[in-house]
């Protein structure tokens, strides 16, 4: 992923809803989203160059997401793919403490990386460049090449149109995320980060959805997971030419080992933007 757009424990009847894009070369073989033959069970879509995932949910509740940390001068060509980081959180056994301890020790042997992992009642995320208390509050959040909340341009303006997507508690609707998550509005240059990669190419990645002709947004996911534990998952893929585009959509019931035990009344949700 290179964009995700999350309200946590915001909403009073869904304590997680994201919007996310996956921004990657053209000419990366990649499968849709859909159900793997994997115990347990999980719905992603596929590298099929490394074997990972960008973006995946079990049918036991956990959830797991990866974004690149954008730095030129660190990338190694030896390192293991980041994509297997969803994946082997989505099909491990362990609480989410105990993978994060795991992470800890092993997340130096990978390029730059913050991932975002867990379920309806916590979520973590971690990065390898930079320590942040790894508990997600409560609220509006929005990560993209770089630490959480980090306030890029497009993760600012996302943040801003999820708030007021979900305010006064509306209902979430897939059609308004994804149109969102289209938006191509380009910032001021003054407004860039300097990341490494030169002004033209930080023009280039600013948007929420990149327009590139080698590299550009390949597709944008939305996940809700209700307060009954429902879950509602819609992939849409990007083709060239324009308007070619194609989308999967999945709705299914957490496990009930995960979906019914306890967890901190929603009552208690953050109503700020984290």
């Amino acid at each position: 992923m290179c964009l995700i757009l999350f309200a946590f424990r915001h909403h009073p009847r869904y304590p997680l809803i994201i919007a996310a894009n996956r921004d990657e070369f053209h000419e990366r073989p990649t499968a849709p989203a859909c159900f793997w033959d994997t115990a347990p069970p999980i719905l992603a879509g596929r590298d099929l160059l490394c074997g990972g995932t960008w973006l995946g949910v079990s049918r036991e509740g956990r959830f797991a997401a990866v974004v690149n940390y954008r730095d030129p001068d660190a990338r190694r060509d030896d390192a293991p793919s980041r994509g297997t980081l969803v994946t082997e959180y989505l099909l491990c056994r362990e609480p989410s403490d105990d993978f994060l301890a795991g992470l800890r020790k092993k997340a130096g042997l990978y390029c730059g990386f913050t991932l975002l992992f867990g379920d309806t009642d916590r979520l973590f995320c971690f990065s390898n460049q930079g320590e942040t208390p790894p508990l997600v509050q409560p609220g509006i959040h929005g990560l993209s090449n770089h630490l959480m909340d980090t306030p890029w341009p497009k993760v600012v303006r996302g943040k801003d149109r999820l708030k007021q997507l979900l305010s006064h508690d509306r209902e979430p609707s897939v059609p308004q995320l994804l149109d969102l998550l289209t938006d191509r509005s380009l910032p001021d240059d003054h407004l860039l980060p300097d990341t490494g990669v030169g002004l033209e190419k930080e023009r280039l990645l600013s948007p929420l959805f990149i327009s590139g002709a080698s590299y550009g947004t390949r597709s944008s996911t939305v996940l809700i997971v209700g307060g009954d534990g429902t879950v509602s998952f819609t992939e849409r893929t990007w083709h060239a030419p324009p308007g070619h585009d194609t989308t999967v959509s999945h709705r299914f019931p957490i496990k009930e080992s995960l979906s019914q035990k306890s967890s901190p009344s929603l009552d208690g949700r953050g109503s700020g933007d984290g």
